[in-house]
């Protein structure tokens, strides 16, 4: 409270307070009770009333909250650099943690090289090597001249062998007439050798140790027991001596196979010309 204001003033006990030459009444303190005052005149007495001092307190306190506003809006509207680069600072930071609890989990791209030229051509992406194709097994070739598909695969693969030795025409022919005729272009194990039944065979022959397509013999040189049951051995063995035979395009067939195979019946391999021109035909 005011000091001046004696309302409040405290006296001694049994004291009187000092009262000025304007001031009618006075105002005795006994204990802790107060008399009550006697109503004063002036602009003194104004003021000590209390809806006066209360409505001077309220309006003190309106003017302080008044400027108080003011002050903050001067202050939210314009924020000081500092204070306005902070809160971006901040509002930046929670957006990246933001960022970071998202669900997609992809790695991000790294950022580019600072040294890297502006004008460098990114290096080209390396083109798929083409798949290799699965080799295709040869088709079989279509029998003919009445012989069935395992008797033309047999002719194939003595007709390849002539072919690859670039052995002529004829020597094609007069090789697969003599087969036609020493085993009808089946490819014979011997029953006197059985060994030769261990190898793939289309047939069993009893005709001393003769095998293969050519009924060759092995205690004739001609090669094992293994190597003879190979058609293509066995073709290319036939080559061989037919190649060794002096003038052997000049002769007939019968007498050309007859000098290779030295056979108790040399006439009988005339009687496979035809079919055989006409398998070499269907083959090459």
């Amino acid at each position: 409270m005011h000091p001046d204001d004696d309302f409040d003033q405290k006296l001694t006990p049994g004291q009187p307070a000092s009262l000025s030459a304007d001031e009618t009444s006075s105002e005795w303190v006994m204990g802790r009770h107060r008399a009550v005052p006697t109503p004063r005149r002036g602009v003194r007495a104004v003021l000590v009333s209390t809806p006066v001092r209360v409505a001077l307190a309220t309006g003190v306190t309106c003017c302080l909250g008044a400027t108080a506003i003011v002050a903050t809006r001067h202050d939210d509207e314009a924020p000081p650099p500092p204070v306005t680069e902070a809160l971006t600072d901040r509002a930046l930071a929670a957006q990246e943690k933001a960022a970071s609890r998202s669900f997609d989990r992809s790695p991000t791209p790294a950022p580019a090289s600072p040294t890297a030229s502006p004008s460098a051509e990114p290096s080209p992406t390396p083109k798929p090597k083409p798949k290799k194709k699965a080799a295709t097994k040869p088709a079989r070739p279509r029998p003919v001249a009445g012989l069935t598909q395992t008797q033309m695969d047999n002719a194939k693969a003595i007709v390849d062998v002539g072919v690859d030795m670039k052995i002529p025409r004829q020597g094609l022919v007069i090789a697969v007439a003599t087969a036609m005729q020493e085993s009808t272009l089946l490819n014979y194990a011997s029953g006197v050798l059985p060994e030769s039944q261990n190898y793939p065979h289309q047939a069993v022959g009893w005709d001393h140790d003769s095998v293969g397509l050519f009924q060759q013999r092995p205690s004739s040189g001609w090669g094992s027991v293994r190597d003879l049951m190979r058609p293509a051995y066995a073709a290319r063995a036939f080559y061989e001596a037919l190649l060794q035979v002096p003038g052997w395009q000049q002769m007939s067939l019968t007498l050309a196979a007859q000098a290779v195979q030295i056979s108790a019946f040399p006439y009988a391999y005339a009687q496979h010309e035809d079919r055989a021109a006409t398998v070499v035909a269907a083959l090459t």
